[in-house]
């Protein structure tokens, strides 16, 4: 019958032998992950940008930004890239994105530019529209383009726009993503008048959570 001691030591054999089973490109692998979205938003963007089609970046790029203002260090990645733009513009946005590689698409209602014919939806450009409600159960329609000019030559969201539709979504990512501005001192309690009462609850229930 085996030891304690001789238990403990096959453990740590078990642990050591998964670490270091990972494949030794893990980390190139983890960096070509964050590059190829950041590669996907830029190249998205100079095309609306040489269009003239007004947009702003939403999402997750858009908490990294703001984020990035005051810790870079305190930056999260992110898989996709989320465009506010115009209904109006959509035909415009479809030619735009398209000549740069991106391939039109839905999937569950969801509008959506996959990265080439092998792209995956999950990775894809995806579209929110002005005025209109993302989910049927959000409390408000998304908000107007209002943005500001990121260094690297894109429109973000306002901070307020964005907070706003992050607790519109109010999923596990979005509390999340709004815990990060909290935790830069973007946003604090003063913010909670800022909103319709549903969504300031919600906000204040991120603020007296700080550990999730």
């Amino acid at each position: 019958m085996p030891t304690p001691l001789n238990l403990q030591a096959n453990e740590v054999q078990r642990w050591t032998t998964q670490t270091v089973s990972m494949s030794p490109d893990i980390l190139d692998r983890m960096e070509r992950a964050v590059a190829n979205v950041r590669e996907r938003l830029l190249r998205a963007t100079r095309a609306l940008n040489q269009a003239g089609i007004p947009y702003a970046v939403a999402g997750g790029n858009a908490v990294a930004s703001w984020v990035a203002t005051v810790d870079e260090g305190a930056v999260r990645n992110t898989r996709d890239v989320d465009l506010l733009v115009r209904r109006g513009d959509l035909p415009a946005v479809i030619a735009a994105l398209e000549g740069v590689g991106f391939v039109h698409g839905t999937l569950l209602d969801v509008v959506m530019f996959r990265d080439g014919e092998q792209g995956k939806p999950s990775e894809a450009v995806h579209l929110l529209f002005v005025g209109e409600k993302t989910r049927p159960d959000h409390l408000l329609p998304a908000p107007d383009i209002q943005t500001v000019d990121d260094p690297a030559n894109f429109r973000v969201v306002t901070l307020e726009s964005l907070v706003l539709m992050k607790l519109m979504s109010n999923r596990r990512k979005d509390q999340v993503h709004v815990q990060d501005l909290i935790n830069v001192g973007l946003v604090d309690a003063s913010w909670l008048p800022k909103f319709p009462a549903e969504l300031a609850a919600r906000l204040k229930e991120v603020l007296d959570t700080p550990d999730g």
